[in-house]
């Protein structure tokens, strides 16, 4: 089976996560530094390719009381250039995914300097294992 990738988009930076062969467990990977939509969709095209990905969860953020943020349109640009690339595009809720990867860090021990490096890989792997989890 392929693997699927898991993205928490940002403004400046995607964290990347990847799930194992059987979509059972979601593993933190990178963070990609965001350059713009072109060169964006090529290196997530190229990453796919590398680990053998067929599917992208992108994480949509949306209020919490469900309705679309600013955001969100950005997310929506991002996911339909993936599309336009031939990548299969999936939106996963992703509230409060940040805040919970920043307090998993925080509670392992992790200092302020390096969870700034660490966060948005962790957010994409708790994005990407919800999808899992709702998948199983």
């Amino acid at each position: 089976m392929a693997r699927i990738l898991g993205l928490d988009v940002g403004d400046k930076r995607i964290g990347v996560a990847v799930s194992d062969p059987m979509h059972t467990i979601a593993t933190p990977h990178s963070v990609y530094t965001r350059v713009g939509y072109a060169p964006d969709v090529r290196h997530l095209s190229a990453l796919a390719k590398q680990v053998q990905a067929d599917t992208l969860v992108l994480g949509l953020p949306l209020n919490m009381d469900g309705s679309q943020g600013f955001q969100t349109d950005k997310v929506l640009a991002l996911a339909e250039k993936l599309q336009e690339a031939g990548l299969s595009i999936v939106l996963q809720d992703e509230r409060l995914t940040t805040s919970s990867a920043n307090r998993s860090l925080i509670e392992g021990g992790m200092r302020r300097e390096k969870r700034k490096n660490t966060v948005d890989m962790v957010a994409a792997a708790i994005i990407l294992q919800a999808y899992l989890d709702s998948q199983n």
